[in-house]
């Protein structure tokens, strides 16, 4: 933002964010409404910033008209929504003309903010639930609604436009994206960037590994994969170069590393609290359970970075002038207390939103111990950059509200449910892999937020369901059962695989009750929807459409598409940790259960990056890799007995000493 008006008018607009969301003054439904309004308004007016724009082009004025008509739509809603109460919901003119107009922003912004996929979604959402449903034949057959329905339920209530996600959006979202704002004005990107260094630059493969630890800490605090490529990838991106890595797979590992930003607490980007309010699980509950599953995606790309070192034959270098971890900690303490203020008031039961307003006060207040005090221009500067982050994600969780409430109305996502039944004919790890599909075809032109809800909202109670029917078959086949539970059971012959599939879902729910734990299934509840959470992540780094991998090409110098690929490879953890959630306790179990199928997983993940780069210590061949998949499959596969998990542990210690001698071996022999 280069006008000061539109500076001072965004300042005043955060400001009015934040009072609301401390202090709760006005309805939630207003709140959304001036929400959307107001970044309508900015995204405007900041288009007309553009060199390209002059005040006497007709886009200018046109971007004016915009502002204004928005601001107007927002008005219209707080003046005449008690009138149109009032009139029983019966429209009139001007409700048809407002509804219509705060769509056509809705549609207009989204596509200058995240490109024509989610307009022209919208457009066939609304033709669907207006007139196109009844030509279709099938289960997604739906007649149709009134368009004085549809403009109502989309603009008028909490169930459109300003529902869940934008409510979401002007609360959590919004108060997390102002506190990384000043969270990175105040200096911390340099100081995880050299915290980084200093922890990993000793190690083989040391630069990649800085850009990974660097990526995983600062995801941290932004969330955002493409921010975290940007503002790391400019530094550590030359550093893998110059330390012998080559360009595509430089970019490929700050792409993927940074991908994993949102998927590392304590803030794990808008998806996240949009996970929240989805599943009713306390936000404190999804970050700690997200701890041990993010530490092992970013184990995953560091034995990648590890096994390339050792491919291309670099070793260790340790930077003499570096400075030690002690003085970089000593110099960056106080970038640690606004973290530890976050999480230590989301344990103390305040909100997410309140423990990020307690939270901004420190990151000025923890300033203060250091050489550069933030003051009243830093802080003006910190919010409205943070205002200017937040525009393309509060618009799009805005608008994607249509999409949901023609979701939900017109029962789609039942629709899309029965579709992936029948074609899984009841298997867990099918319907994964369809869903995966799902995942990276929407993520080709939706955002991950966007993506991580329409997937939710169609297969998350499909998941959920067969993750439970799995613990329920074990339960069942124990014996003991409770009279009421093996009479139903009888009714359907008796055996219980037979009935789980038979019996209707009110009765399957009744008995899950019944017998399975309810801590229980909120960790199978948060299983399913962290699995569609990690699968949406992958449209940053897979071709066609992967933006981290396309920024990260950018500043690498890269052919777009080899990065894309190349980061796809290396971020492999997005698929193959989802498995685990749902067939392992990592999610669900009790913390010596999580912990145990960490420890495993760790070593099954390194023995798939061998395979995937056909090397461990040296190169591999055919056989060795089949061995290697037999290790990892013993090591992941959480139903097996501990046994099991030894002798695959062995087995990949014995081929990582072996190659490891003979490397040796060969080396002194050409020394």
């Amino acid at each position: 933002m280069k006008s000061k008006y539109l500076r001072w008018s965004a300042f005043f607009f955060a400001l009015f964010h934040i009072y609301c969301n401390v202090f709760a003054s006005i309805s939630e439904l207003w709140l959304s409404a001036i929400h959307f309004g107001g970044f309508c308004a900015i995204c405007a007016l900041m288009a007309n910033e553009s060199d390209k724009v002059t005040t006497k082009s007709l886009t200018y004025w046109i971007n004016i008209l915009l502002a204004v008509v928005a601001v107007m739509t927002t008005a219209y809603l707080i003046l005449f929504e008690n009138a149109l109460y009032a009139r029983e919901t019966e429209y009139i003119l001007s409700d048809y003309v407002f509804s219509l107009v705060a769509i056509g922003l809705a549609i207009e912004f989204t596509r200058r903010t995240t490109g024509w996929f989610m307009p022209v979604l919208i457009l066939i959402s609304l033709s669907y639930i207006l007139f196109l449903g009844r030509y279709i034949a099938g289960v997604f057959s739906f007649p149709g609604l009134s368009l004085e329905t549809v403009l109502y339920r989309s603009f008028f209530t909490s169930e459109g436009m300003f529902g869940l996600t934008a409510r979401i959006s002007s609360t959590f979202v919004f108060m997390f994206i102002i506190f990384g704002s000043f969270l990175l004005r105040s200096g911390a990107g340099d100081f995880i960037v050299k915290l980084a260094q200093c922890l990993a630059g000793r190690f083989t493969g040391g630069a990649g590994l800085v850009a990974v630890v660097g990526s995983g800490l600062m995801g941290s605090v932004s969330g955002s994969a493409v921010a975290n490529t940007v503002s790391t990838g400019v530094i550590t991106i030359p550093m893998m170069q110059r330390s012998g890595f080559t360009p595509q797979f430089s970019a490929g590992v700050v792409a993927a590393a940074s991908t994993g930003g949102a998927l590392m607490p304590p803030v794990m980007g808008a998806g996240a609290f949009v996970l929240a309010s989805y599943t009713q699980i306390s936000y404190l509950t999804i970050i700690a359970a997200s701890a041990l599953p993010a530490i092992l995606y970013f184990l995953t790309v560091s034995f990648f970075v590890r096994i390339e070192a050792k491919r291309l034959g670099l070793n260790p270098t340790r930077d003499e002038n570096a400075d030690s971890a002690m003085k970089i900690l000593k110099e960056g303490w106080h970038f640690i207390i606004s973290l530890m203020v976050l999480v230590g008031f989301l344990v103390a039961g305040r909100t997410p939103t309140s423990a990020a307003a307690f939270a901004i006060l420190s990151v000025i207040a923890a300033s203060w111990l250091s050489p550069n005090p933030m003051r009243l221009p830093d802080i003006f500067d910190a919010v409205v950059d943070g205002v200017k982050t937040m525009v393309s994600t509060a618009l799009l969780l805005v608008a994607v509200g249509i999409i949901i409430n023609v979701v939900t109305t017109t029962g789609v996502g039942n629709a899309f449910s029965l579709m992936i039944v029948e074609w899984a004919q009841g298997s867990l790890l099918i319907t994964l892999v369809l869903v995966a599909l799902a995942s990276l075809v929407l993520g080709m032109g939706l955002p991950v937020t966007a993506s991580y809800i329409v997937l939710a909202t169609l297969s998350a109670p499909l998941i959920f369901d067969l993750i439970t029917q799995s613990q329920l078959l074990i339960a069942l086949q124990a014996g003991d059962l409770p009279s009421n539970v093996a009479a139903t059971i009888n009714l359907f012959g008796g055996d219980p695989l037979t009935a789980l599939r038979e019996m209707p879902l009110e009765m399957k729910q009744i008995i899950r009750q019944e017998m399975l734990d309810p801590e229980m299934l909120t960790g199978m509840l948060l299983s399913a929807h962290l699995i569609i959470f990690w699968l949406s992540q992958d449209s940053n780094v897979t071709p066609p459409v992967c933006l981290a991998s396309f920024a990260a090409a950018g500043i690498a110098g890269t052919r777009p598409m080899a990065t894309g690929l190349t980061s796809w490879k290396v971020a492999k953890g997005l698929y193959l940790v989802p498995v685990l959630f749902a067939y392992s306790p990592l999610i669900s179990g009790t913390w010596p259960e999580r912990i145990e199928v960490f420890i495993w997983s760790c070593m099954g993940l390194y023995a798939m990056a061998g395979i995937l780069q056909w090397h461990l210590e040296e190169k591999i061949n055919i056989y060795i890799a089949g061995v290697l998949l037999l290790s990892a499959v013993l090591l992941m596969w959480a139903p097996f007995p501990m046994i099991y998990h030894f002798v695959g542990a062995a087995i990949l210690i014995a081929v990582v000493v072996m190659q490891h001698r003979n490397a040796k071996s060969a080396l002194a022999a050409t020394g």
